[in-house]
Formats: C-alpha cells, sequence, structure tokens
C-alpha cells in the first residue's frame, strides 16, 4: 500500500514562511507528477503548485513569485517553500501524487492526510 505523509505546517504570522514536506512509502514503481492542493473553509480544493517528473512545474496564479514546489526523487518527497505567507493562504494543504504502483497496471491518485497551515494578520 502507498500512503503520503506531510509536515511543516503551523501558525505564521503573515510576511513569514513556512516549509512543507510530502514523503511517499510503499511499493512505488513510478511517480509521476506530484503536486499540493488547499481547501480553505468553506472553499473548494484548489490546485497551489504541481511538479511533474521531469521537473516541470506549474502554480495558481495567487502564488506565483511566494511559492516553490521541488522534490527529492531519491527520497520520493516533494516540497512547498511557502514565502511572503498572507491570511489568504490559510487553509488544510494536502499532498497529492499520480504514482504506479504496486502494479503497472493503473495509475493511482494518492493523497495525504492534509497538514493546517495558519497566517495571522
Amino acid at each position: 500500500q502507498v500512503q503520503l505523509v506531510e509536515s511543516g505546517g503551523g501558525l505564521v504570522q503573515a510576511g513569514g514562511s513556512l516549509r512543507l514536506s510530502c514523503a511517499a512509502s510503499g511499493f512505488i514503481l513510478r511517480l509521476n507528477a506530484m503536486a499540493w492542493y488547499r481547501q480553505a473553509p468553506g472553499k473548494q480544493r484548489e490546485l497551489v503548485a504541481m511538479i511533474a517528473s521531469g521537473g516541470s512545474t506549474n502554480y495558481a496564479e495567487s502564488v506565483k513569485g511566494r511559492f516553490t514546489i521541488s522534490k527529492d526523487n531519491g527520497k520520493n518527497t516533494v516540497y512547498l517553500q511557502m514565502n511572503s505567507l498572507k491570511p489568504e493562504d490559510t487553509a488544510v494543504y494536502y499532498c497529492n501524487a499520480n504514482m504506479y504502483g504496486p502494479s503497472w497496471s493503473k495509475a493511482l491518485d494518492v493523497w495525504g492526510q492534509g497538514t493546517l497551515v495558519t497566517v495571522s494578520s
């Protein structure tokens, strides 16, 4: 069974920084894209940033220039460096991975449990 474990959330003042980590474990044949989503109270879950297997990245307009997604292939881990945080960044952040494992028959979409980020004004 494959699972994603997130860490790094917490409370920070506006203008501050946080770094989220998400480690994938289990029988992984290949990680395709990995991404961070977030869901604020009363709102739909939205894509924050995504990194493809080749390293190309994509960001939501609201976080461009402030957030950076990166990964460590050897550790099956994706990171989200969040700088210049704003109160509107407050949300539960979820890690997502599209992967093959433990079978090549079908790619799986796996989600982490979420980590809360609270930005105070």
